[in-house]
């Protein structure tokens, strides 16, 4: 396994930082949009559990990058530096940014079953397929 160097990570998690609070954003307001909406179907609580979920994983997804870039940045004082756990944050910045993406997916595909069958059909299917090219995607970096 090739290592990878401090200024590769340091523009990932910038990136990755960027990217999370966009998506996280976005999962918030669908959630809020869905709770306030007072969809009396059973689906509903599906959509907004999927939405949560999401936002919550993209918000601990920022936080951990936040933290990557602050560990990483050339001026990091030496102390911070050694009580940092670089391998412990990529885990848990790449497991809560892919939670947050496939539950995004899970809450846009099943929203359409709010307004009837034919709408969830379609949003199923479109998440679905992008749920297919988010892992097929991944896979070239694994």
């Amino acid at each position: 396994m090739q290592a990878l160097t401090d200024a590769y990570l340091l523009e990932l998690s910038r990136q990755l930082a960027f990217l999370g609070a966009f998506l996280g954003g976005f999962a918030a307001t669908f959630l809020v949009t869905v709770l306030v909406s007072h969809a009396p179907r059973r689906v509903a609580g599906w959509v907004v559990g999927a939405a949560a979920v999401a936002a919550c994983a993209f918000v601990v997804s920022v936080v951990a990058s936040v933290m990557l870039t602050t560990v990483l940045h050339a001026d990091v004082p030496a102390n911070v530096r050694a009580h940092a756990s670089v391998g412990t944050g990529r885990v848990v910045n790449s497991l809560s940014f892919g939670l947050g993406v496939f539950a995004l997916l899970a809450a846009v595909g099943l929203s359409g079953w709010l307004r009837s069958r034919r709408t969830g059909l379609v949003t199923g299917s479109a998440a679905v397929v992008a749920l297919i090219l988010v892992a097929w995607a991944l896979a070239g970096f694994a």
